[in-house]
């Protein structure tokens, strides 16, 4: 673990896995240190932002340490990341996909399965949001069933169309908006999970429980 200023009004956490981010994202929403007014999370950071009227950098380094020492986060010597994941505030949302991206029989393939067998996988698999970045609403949704993780395609699209529903590597993610993108695009949903004109603007927030479900299961299977 490793802290670092981040300009006058935040620190950066860095560690060294997922699960310790979400450990130590939980404990700071849970037990919120005095004068921490932000906690944003990613692959292997927490950004902290802090009120300096109320706190300093170096009192929030000091509870920072003290919260990353009891109990022992997850990746170290101490319980499983399980057990010691704090609670976080976790809204759920509800994700209709529709399985039919352009991608889903290579997934398949690449994966020895059906596209049924892809599509079941992917269904029966808890998710949450981990963190957010790439484009404002794109949500890091952890849970992928590990038969399905797959790198990056080679040669990324220039256009992926908003609302697909695509994998890669440990994650799923739903395009908010047409953007580039190299991830393998299984299906698509009508949800809009980004909206400036609704508050919260993103509908997926790190700690979010998401479930997906099929939006036409009478569709014909392969």
């Amino acid at each position: 673990m490793r802290m670092l200023t981040c300009g006058a009004d935040a620190l950066l956490v860095e560690v060294a896995t997922l699960d310790q981010v979400e450990w130590l994202y939980g404990r700071l929403c849970q037990d919120r240190p005095r004068g921490v007014v932000e906690v944003v999370p990613a692959a292997r950071t927490v950004l902290v932002g802090l009120d300096r009227r109320r706190t300093d950098p170096a009192r929030l380094r000091g509870e920072i340490a003290s919260l990353l020492d009891s109990p022992a986060p997850p990746g170290t010597s101490g319980p499983p990341a399980a057990a010691t994941r704090a609670s976080a505030p976790a809204p759920s949302v509800t994700v209709p996909v529709r399985y039919d991206g352009p991608d889903l029989a290579e997934v398949a393939t690449l994966a020895g399965m059906t596209p049924a067998e892809v599509i079941q996988r992917h269904l029966r698999s808890p998710h949450r949001v981990a963190f957010c970045g790439f484009a404002p609403g794109f949500a890091y949704i952890t849970g992928l069933d590990p038969a399905l993780r797959l790198p990056r395609r080679a040669t990324p699209r220039t256009r992926v169309p908003p609302g697909s529903v695509a994998i890669a590597d440990e994650f799923t993610g739903v395009y908010p908006r047409s953007s580039p993108g190299g991830w393998h695009l299984i299906g698509r949903t009508d949800l809009v999970v980004f909206d400036l004109d609704r508050d919260p603007a993103a509908l997926l927030t790190p700690g979010s429980a998401v479930s997906f479900v099929e939006a036409d299961p009478a569709r014909a299977r392969r």
